[in-house]
């Protein structure tokens, strides 16, 4: 059984997930536990990584890692889910398999991998669920239904667990980032650094677009057990965009 604590990361392997992985691996004390469906990135992680290859949108698989990471530790400490697909297409061309495959990975999973650890985070004794949402559950871009409603629902998923779990003094928090440039933490073979235009940059208040690192301290603080009066909120990292008017005029 595992002495440092344990974090989950679903969708670990790469983009924003990988980055939340090397924030908690570079720490001691803490154990990293992966569940990603891409067994190339699985490769690529730190060897100190607990690695499964898996679908979160699939309960069945879902089931077996939480039997696998039961047989290597006895409690879990966080949970952060990640793992998402995206999805832009127009309403009328989108299929239901396709719908459906959206919310299964996208919220559907989230509310399953928290099901099935259920007795790891208890035993812990104030474990933390992070969710990964996206400003997405906030305000929307054309053809982007399937991904907005499911970000959408698991905002309403998170303050929902915030409440049911708290008697097991489970907090439970989401984190909608804006605008990320995640291609530089991809799997060595899909990896790039794309261009960004001045415009790009300076359109974000904060002057800049965001980074996974970001997003992976902001995921560190809420871990923390020092910040569990922070419960079913949900942090907006955006660099300043969704409080940001836009008039066009002539």
């Amino acid at each position: 059984m595992a002495k440092r604590a344990v974090v989950v990361v679903t969708g670990g392997a790469q983009g924003i997930g990988r980055a939340i992985v090397d924030q908690f691996d570079e720490e001691r004390g803490w154990q990293v536990a992966v569940l990603d469906i891409d067994q190339q990135a699985l490769d690529e992680l730190p060897e100190t990584v607990w690695r499964y290859a898996g679908d979160v949108g699939d309960p069945t698989a879902v089931e077996g890692f939480a039997r696998w990471l039961g047989e290597r530790t006895d409690r879990v400490a966080v949970l952060i889910n990640n793992a998402a697909v995206g999805f832009r297409h127009n309403m009328e061309e989108t299929t239901i398999t396709e719908w459906n495959r959206v919310l299964s990975v996208n919220l559907s999973g989230a509310y399953w991998m928290v099901r099935c650890l259920l007795p790891l985070l208890r035993a812990n004794q104030g474990a933390a669920v992070i969710q990964i949402a996206s400003t997405r559950a906030l305000m929307s871009e054309p053809h982007t239904e399937a991904y907005s409603a499911a970000k959408g629902g698991l905002l309403a998923l998170t303050h929902a667990m915030a409440v049911s779990l708290a008697p097991d003094r489970i907090r439970a928090n989401a984190i909608s980032p804006g605008w990320i440039v995640s291609e530089p933490w991809r799997k060595s073979s899909e990896r790039h650094c794309p261009e960004l235009s001045p415009a790009d940059q300076v359109q974000h208040p904060s002057g800049r677009v965001g980074s996974p690192p970001d997003i992976a301290r902001a995921v560190r603080f809420l871990a923390d057990p020092a910040n569990a009066f922070i419960n079913g909120a949900n942090l907006v990292i955006d660099g300043g965009m969704t409080i940001k008017m836009i008039y066009h005029g002539d």
